[in-house]
Formats: C-alpha cells, structure tokens, sequence
C-alpha cells in the first residue's frame, strides 16, 4: 500500500494537529507499532514537508505493509535534529486489537464523561485504526480533551 495522498487526520485532530504543530494518531500508530519513541520537541524539531510525509504513511494493522515509516523517520530525526528516536518493545497483542473486548479505559473514560460505552458489538465493527485511537486516548487516568469528540466522529455517541 502506498503513501496518502495528504496527512492522514480526524476531523477531531484538526484544531490541534492541521498545521502538524502536534503529532496526528496516524504517525502514533506508525511509531507504535514499530517501537518507536519521539518527543513534541523532536518531532517539532522536523521541517513541515517531513511531519506531512510521515502523517502519509498507510496505518494498515501490519508492520510489513508499509516498513518504510521507520526508515524515514530515522533519516529524517538524523539529517535535522542529529538525534534516533527511542526503541521499545511493542506490545504483542495491544488491546485495541482484540475485537471482543472493549478496553477498560475506554468504558472507564465514558463513565466519567456521562456517555454510554460502546457494545462489544459496536466496537467490534470499528476498523483497528480507530480502535487504536481510542485506546490511546484513554491510556491516562485524566480526560483527553479529544476523547469524546472523537467518540462523537466514529458514530459511538451523539
């Protein structure tokens, strides 16, 4: 699969990461599934053009698919900052991935936001990627401010 055609965003993303100030869920996911660590300031430390290509990467659920993402970013982190990103181990089976089970944080995130958690049916029909993003966003204990906006964009809530 190849490169998007523009930055792949949310609408719920827009506000923050349009002018790619802040890193989009796609280029979490790529760095997520590669192992892969870098700071806000790092990935600031990046010209526009390169925050653009990288939020163009494919965020198929396979490493494989697309193993040009670390590469890149390697390249990139080298030629303007003179930094590697961090490695780590990447978890082996995320809980986002399993279609059965909706996470503990998610529900635990509805509750304090007042809204109705998904079905494990529902959550089920949601693709991995947005799986993923929602994952994500409930890894803290406090409230991501794009939780339930994005709740609202995947059909999960009105």
């Amino acid at each position: 699969m190849g490169l998007h055609e523009t930055p792949l965003m949310f609408d719920f993303e827009r506000v923050s990461s349009e002018d790619l100030t802040y890193m989009p869920m796609s280029v979490r996911f790529n760095l997520d599934r590669f192992g892969l660590r870098i700071s806000l300031a790092q990935w600031q430390l990046l010209p526009h053009a390169d925050r653009a290509l990288l939020a163009r990467f494919p965020v198929d659920d396979d490493a494989q698919i697309e193993p040009n993402f670390d590469h890149a970013l390697f390249e990139m982190m080298r030629t303007h900052a003179n930094l590697e990103p961090d490695w780590f181990t990447p978890e082996h089976e995320p809980a986002w991935r399993d279609p059965a089970t909706v996470p503990e944080g998610v529900l635990r995130h509805c509750r304090e936001a007042g809204a109705t958690g998904p079905s494990v049916e529902r959550w089920g029909q949601l693709d991995p990627f947005k799986r993923y993003v929602l994952t994500k966003l409930t890894r803290k204990p406090e409230a991501s401010h794009d939780f339930l906006p994005a709740m609202r964009e995947f059909g999960l809530i009105d």
